[in-house]
């Protein structure tokens, strides 16, 4: 979906996100260091994310936008195969 199919609230919780998330990696520390952000800063992060996916969630569902599509590899075999109940060529009825 493109930026010009969301409204402007979609737009403005995509740019929120990212910028949250990028808060996080750009602060990211090892195991056993001490982060430079506070335990309450680290806890409202993952709040308003948390919020903002339920938004989003929200807005997706009240447009009638999917909210299972995920991203596949070209080569990933599909979840799902389709089994034909007709095959052409067979005997589709009783001769009796």
């Amino acid at each position: 979906m493109s930026d010009t199919d969301l409204t402007q609230e979609e737009r403005i919780l995509r740019v929120m996100k990212h910028v949250l998330t990028d808060v996080a990696k750009d602060t990211y520390t090892r195991p056993g260091h001490r982060h430079p952000l506070s335990d309450e800063t680290i806890k409202g992060i993952q709040n308003c994310l948390a919020l903002i996916t339920a938004r989003e969630t929200e807005l997706n569902k009240s447009a009638g936008r999917s909210t299972d599509m995920r991203p596949r590899f070209i080569d990933e075999p599909p979840k799902s195969v389709v089994v034909p109940l007709n095959i052409p060529g067979s005997k589709d009825r009783d001769d009796k």
